[in-house]
């Protein structure tokens, strides 16, 4: 566990500051990195760029207890994210509740909304469930690299190549009526299915353009 945890850490940051990424908001999205609190959702694909361009934010993020779940943990606490034990399968409910606390705290809780084990980019209701019980908005990503070795996964995990483009898509808030019912939350599910589509298929079909006037790059340190 040791062992692979600084490998992975290592391999992304000295990967990391070579990415060149730029951000594209959409309208009536959160439109700053640091604005919060939002309940955030993303396709598992993109965890390794958006833990390397998120990093340092103190982002509440769910891990699972699995061996997996537990080095891509401890990896993503060295960039500054905090752990809430749980997953999409076991202990749920005591994982909602610990992410509940923190969105009631004021911080942005981020969901890898196809993990832990697919299937691949269909969402869960997690993030509906979390943004009906406090009021805080939903808000989704997904980052399209120009060059990256994808693996052979359930996810197609993204790695990205020296001096590649990244390009994010960030969507529009999508807010969950406290007093939704079924009905409402099957709605409020079926936009966040179709903004988190509509961000991949927009950051991967421009994200040549990173760099550009359109897109210039975004730094932070």
């Amino acid at each position: 566990m040791w062992l692979i945890t600084w490998t992975g850490f290592l391999i992304l940051r000295t990967l990391g500051p070579t990415i060149r990424f730029a951000i594209s908001w959409e309208e009536g999205s959160p439109g700053s990195l640091e604005s919060r609190p939002f309940v955030y959702s993303f396709w598992h694909s993109c965890m390794l760029p958006a833990m390397y361009l998120w990093r340092n934010l103190k982002i509440r993020v769910m891990s699972s207890d699995s061996f997996d779940g537990e080095y891509t943990g401890r990896i993503m606490q060295k960039f500054g994210f905090v752990k809430v034990r749980g997953s999409s399968s076991r202990f749920a409910v005591k994982a909602l509740l610990g992410m509940r606390r923190e969105l009631e705290q004021g911080w942005i809780v981020a969901f890898t909304l196809d993990g832990p084990r697919g299937p691949r980019q269909v969402v869960k209701p997690g993030p509906v469930l979390l943004a009906r019980a406090t009021g805080v908005p939903m808000a989704m990503f997904h980052i399209a690299l120009s060059d990256a070795w994808v693996l052979n996964t359930w996810d197609r995990l993204m790695i990205p190549k020296p001096f590649s483009r990244a390009l994010m898509r960030v969507g529009r808030t999508i807010a969950v009526p406290e007093d939704a019912d079924d009905a409402q939350r099957e709605e409020a599910l079926g936009k966040l299915q179709a903004s988190l589509d509509r961000c991949r298929d927009f950051a991967e079909a421009n994200v040549q353009k990173a760099g550009s006037a359109e897109f210039p790059f975004h730094s932070r340190r």
